[in-house]
C-alpha cells in the first residue's frame, strides 16, 4: 500500500502534538501544586506512571461506545474507523440536519447533485468514495426514502466506516450511518431551543421529560419542532417542517424495561434546482455561447416554478423490551414499523446549447449576421446577455412511499471458558422493505427562464399527473448473525463477526409502450406487445433470491490500558437492486436478476489512544478497500458486459476529540483518500481513474473554549479538495470541483443555569464555492454565503 499526504496533514499533526504538550504540563501543575506527587528519581516517575489518577475533565465532544449493542467494546478496542458525532457537538454548531451534521467527519457529505436532468433529493452522501445515502439507520434499524433527515430527536450520529454488511447486511462499500434517537428516561428535565438568522431561517424545538410518579420506573420523553426556513445565498428556496416524537418508557432501573417510541415529521419544502455552472471556472462554451464566457450567473438564481414543491411525511412507531436474565446474560427485542411518503416535483434544466450549421458544418446566421441558437440555451440579441434564456427541459418528479416492518433480537452474554473471557452477541432478524413508485406525466409546456434574471411565476400552460404506471419493489430478509471477542489476558482482544442474510426482492414496474409488436425491454424502448403505443403494459417482472455471507475479524494488542493498536479485515455484499429495490431483466446491468453481488473487501490497521486522564481521543487508521464484481463496459460476451470491474480505494484518517483542558474542548480529523478504478473504463468526465465525488484530502475542525463570567468562544474550519464529477455526454461542463476552505466561530453566554444566548457565523471569509455539482457538471450547488444564525438554548 502506498500512502501519499499533503501539506495540510501537517496541522493535523500539530494538533496531535499539542495533547502530548498539554499533558506534560498538567503533570507539572498538578506536582506545583501539590495535587501529586513530583518526581523526582526514576523510582518515584515509574510509580506515577503506576497510579490511576481520576479527573473530572467534561468532555462534550467525547463519545466512548457505540449504541449498537453488536458491539462489544469501547470505541478504543474496536478494531475500525467509527466517529461518534454527539448532540452536545451539533447543536452547538446550530446543525439542524444530518449532512450538517456530518460536516464534523472529513470526505463525508452531499457532494453530488443528481443525474443529468434529475436532481438528488434529501440525504444524498458520499464517504469514502461510494454513495452511502441507502445506508442510512436509526437506532440500528434501515430508514428509508430519499428524505432529509432532522436532528431534533437525535441524540448522536454514528459514522461506521469500512464495509458494514456484517453488522446491518447489504450497505454501501464504505459504510454505514446510524442516528439514534431520545428516550424518556427518569430525570425531570426542560429544554429547547430558539433560533432566528440570515434569510429568514426560524426554528423552534423543545425537548420535554418527565418521570411519571404515580408509575414507578416510568417516564415520559416529548420532543416537538417546528421550522419555517429559506435557504440562505438562494431565492424562493425554503425548508418548512413541524414534527414531534413522544417516548414512553416502563421498568426503568429494573431487570426488564420497555419504551415505546413514536416519530411523525411533516415537510413542506421548496426545492433547489441548483444553478448553472455557465461561466464557472472548467466551463467552456459551445458553439454560439462564446458570449458567456466570463459571465456567470448569480448563485442566488432560482430557475422553477411556484408549482416546485417537496412535501414528505415520515411516520415511525417503535417498541423495544430489554431484560436482564443476569449482569451477564441479557436480551433485547425492536421492532419497528416505520413509512415515509414524498410527493415531489422540481422544473430542472439542462444547459446545452449551440447553434445551427449548414452541411459544411458552418452557422446558420440571421438577418443579423448572429449565429442561429438551438438546444436549450437560446438568445434575441447575440450581443445582449439579457435575451439570452434557459428551456426548464426537465421536470422532476418522485411520488413514492416507502415502508419497512421488521423485528430484531439481540442476546448479549458474557462468560469465559478457562481463561479466555468472551463477550459474546447473537441475534436474529426478519425486515419487510418495500418502494411504490407511481409514474407522472407532463401536458402543455413550461416557458423558458432568463439566464440572468429567472421569473419563478412564469407558470405556462403546463399540467401533470399520474398516468395509472409504476413499480414495485420488496425485498423480505431473514438473518442471522453472531459477534464475539475474546479477551486474551490484559493486553490482547481478538472480535469477530458473521452473518447470513436470505434475501428475496420481486420487482414489478409497468410503463405507457413506446414501440408495436413485441421484444425485450431495455432502457426507453417498452414494446406493447399488441397494444397500441401508449398503452400501460408491464415492463419488468423480475424476481431474485440468495444467501449472502458476510464476515469480519479484527485484533487489539492493548500496550498500556489507555491505547490499542489493531488489525481488522471485513467483507460486505450489496445484492442486484440492493440499493434500490429495482431489479431488470437486461444483462449487463448491475441490477439484472442473475447479477453476482458486488463485494467490497476492506483491510485496516490504526491506533487509539485516550490522553489527558482520557479526556481526549487520539486515533490514527490507514485503510484500503477493494470492491469487485462491478460491471465493465470494456470485458463483454456475446456483447453483454461482464462484472470483471474493479475499484479501490485507500488512505489515512486521522482525528483527535475531546478535551484538552477543562475548559478546552476540539474535534478535528483528516482524511487523505486515493480512489481509483483498477479495472474498467473511467467513470470521471476528465478521463483520470479516480472515483466521483470524493475530495482527495479533507479536513475539519471544531474548538470552543469556555471563558470566566459565563463566556464560550471558538470556530473551525471545513476543508474540502478537488472532486472530479461523472462521465456522459455533456459538453464544455467542468469536470471538476476545486478545492475550498471555509471558517465558521461560535460565540455563548450563559445568562444564567436556565438560558443560554449563542450566535453561530459561517463562511466568515464570505467565499465563494461548489459545494456539489451534479454528473452532467451542467448544475451545481452553491455553497453557503456568510450568514449569521441567533440561538436562546433554554433549560430547567
Amino acid at each position: 500500500m502506498k500512502f501519499r499526504l499533503s501539506p495540510i496533514a501537517a496541522a493535523v499533526w500539530v494538533i496531535h502534538a499539542l495533547p502530548a504538550t498539554a499533558q506534560a504540563s498538567t503533570e507539572t501543575v498538578a506536582a506545583e501544586t501539590g495535587d501529586a506527587p513530583a518526581a523526582t528519581s526514576p523510582q518515584q516517575a515509574t510509580q506515577l506512571r503506576e497510579v490511576k489518577v481520576e479527573a473530572d475533565v467534561p468532555s462534550p465532544y467525547k463519545v466512548d461506545a457505540p449504541s449498537s449493542p453488536k458491539f462489544t467494546q469501547p470505541l478504543r478496542d474496536t478494531p475500525q474507523t467509527i466517529q461518534i458525532i454527539p448532540k452536545e457537538l451539533f447543536s452547538e454548531q446550530g446543525a439542524t440536519t444530518l449532512s450538517e451534521a456530518l460536516r464534523n467527519s472529513p470526505a463525508v457529505g452531499t457532494f453530488y447533485a443528481g443525474e443529468n436532468g434529475s436532481t438528488s433529493t434529501g440525504d444524498t452522501l458520499y464517504m469514502r468514495g461510494f454513495d452511502a445515502s441507502s445506508s442510512i439507520f436509526v437506532d440500528g434499524i434501515r430508514d428509508l426514502g430519499s428524505v432529509s433527515h432532522d436532528l431534533f430527536n437525535i441524540d448522536q450520529v454514528e459514522v461506521e466506516k469500512g464495509p458494514a454488511g456484517t453488522d446491518n447486511g447489504r450497505t454501501s462499500p464504505s459504510g454505514a450511518i446510524n442516528l439514534v434517537t431520545k428516550q424518556a428516561n427518569l430525570e425531570d428535565a426542560v429544554s429547547g431551543t430558539l433560533t432566528t438568522g440570515s434569510d429568514g431561517q426560524n426554528r423552534a424545538t423543545a425537548d420535554l421529560n418527565q418521570a411519571l410518579n404515580g408509575l414507578p420506573g416510568s417516564a415520559l420523553r416529548l420532543n416537538v419542532l417546528w421550522q419555517d426556513s429559506d435557504v440562505a445565498g438562494r431565492d424562493h428556496v425554503n425548508n418548512s417542517r413541524s414534527g414531534i416524537a413522544p417516548s414512553l418508557a416502563f421498568g426503568l432501573g429494573s431487570g426488564t424495561r420497555a419504551y415505546l417510541n413514536l416519530l411523525y415529521v411533516k415537510q413542506d419544502n421548496i426545492p433547489d434546482g441548483f444553478v448553472p455552472t455557465i461561466g464557472l471556472p472548467g466551463w467552456t462554451p459551445q458553439a454560439g455561447l462564446e458570449t458567456l464566457a466570463g459571465h456567470p450567473v448569480d448563485p442566488d438564481n432560482f430557475y422553477g416554478t411556484r408549482y416546485d414543491h417537496d412535501d414528505d411525511t415520515s411516520k415511525m412507531a417503535t417498541l423495544q423490551i430489554e431484560h436482564d436474565f443476569s449482569d451477564t446474560l441479557k436480551l433485547r427485542n425492536i421492532a419497528r414499523w416505520g413509512m415515509t411518503t414524498q410527493n415531489y416535483l422540481l422544473t430542472s434544466f439542462m444547459s446545452t446549447g449551440g447553434v445551427v450549421v449548414d452541411a459544411d458544418g458552418n452557422p446558420v446566421l440571421d438577418a443579423d449576421g448572429h449565429p442561429t441558437p438551438t438546444g436549450n440555451i437560446k438568445w434575441s440579441d447575440y450581443d445582449d446577455l439579457s435575451t439570452y434564456t434557459l428551456a426548464r427541459s426537465n421536470i422532476n418528479y418522485k411520488d413514492q412511499q416507502n415502508r419497512i416492518l421488521t423485528d430484531q433480537l439481540n442476546l448479549r452474554y458474557d462468560f469465559d471458558t478457562g481463561r479466555i473471557e468472551h463477550n459474546l452477541s447473537a441475534g436474529l432478524e426478519v425486515t419487510r422493505e418495500q418502494l411504490l413508485a407511481h409514474t407522472n406525466v407532463t401536458i402543455g409546456t413550461v416557458p423558458a427562464a432568463n439566464l440572468y434574471d429567472p421569473d419563478w411565476n412564469d407558470s405556462g400552460t403546463w399540467a401533470y399527473g399520474r398516468n395509472g404506471a409504476g413499480s414495485n419493489g420488496r425485498t423480505d430478509t431473514e438473518s442471522l448473525y453472531a459477534f464475539d471477542t475474546l479477551k486474551l489476558g490484559e493486553q490482547w482482544l481478538v472480535t469477530g463477526g458473521v452473518r447470513v442474510d436470505h434475501y428475496r426482492t420481486d420487482y414489478l414496474a409497468t410503463a405507457a409502450c413506446t414501440t408495436l409488436g413485441a421484444g425485450s425491454n431495455s432502457g426507453r424502448t417498452v414494446y406493447c406487445n399488441g397494444a397500441s403505443v401508449g398503452t400501460i403494459v408491464t415492463s419488468t417482472d423480475a424476481d431474485d433470491s440468495d444467501s449472502l455471507f458476510n464476515w469480519k475479524l479484527g485484533v487489539v494488542y492493548k500496550p498500556i490500558a489507555t491505547a490499542s493498536l489493531y488489525a481488522d479485515y471485513a467483507l460486505a455484499q450489496q445484492p442486484p437492486g440492493g440499493a434500490n429495490f429495482q431489479l431488470s431483466n437486461a444483462a449487463g446491468s448491475a441490477n439484472t436478476v442473475n447479477a453476482r453481488p458486488q463485494k467490497a473487501q476492506t483491510y485496516e490497521v490504526g491506533g487509539k489512544w485516550d490522553v489527558i486522564h482520557e479526556a481526549l481521543s487520539l486515533n490514527l487508521a490507514l485503510f484500503r478497500t477493494n470492491v469487485s464484481n462491478d460491471i465493465n463496459s470494456q470485458d463483454t460476451l456475446d456483447g453483454v458486459a461482464l462484472q470483471t470491474g474493479r475499484k479501490r480505494v485507500q488512505g489515512v484518517e486521522l482525528s483527535a476529540v475531546g478535551n484538552i483542558t477543562d475548559d478546552w474542548a476540539i474535534t478535528a480529523a483528516y482524511s487523505d483518500i486515493n480512489t481509483r478504478v483498477t479495472n474498467g473504463p473511467a467513470v470521471t468526465s476528465d478521463g483520470s481513474p479516480n472515483l466521483t465525488y470524493t475530495p482527495g484530502n479533507a479536513f475539519t475542525a471544531w474548538t470552543t473554549y469556555r471563558l470566566p463570567h459565563g463566556f464560550t468562544v471558538g470556530g473551525g474550519a471545513r476543508y474540502a479538495g478537488k472532486m472530479h464529477r461523472g462521465t456522459d455526454g455533456a459538453v464544455g461542463t467542468p469536470t471538476y470541483t476545486q478545492s475550498y476552505t471555509v471558517w465558521d466561530a461560535v460565540a455563548a453566554y450563559a445568562l444564567s443555569e436556565h438560558l443560554t444566548l449563542r450566535v453561530n457565523a459561517y463562511n466568515l471569509l464570505d467565499k465563494e464555492y461548489v459545494a456539489a455539482i451534479n454528473k452532467s457538471g451542467y448544475r451545481y450547488t452553491p455553497g453557503t454565503p456568510r450568514t449569521f444564525l441567533f440561538s436562546g438554548d433554554f433549560r430547567f
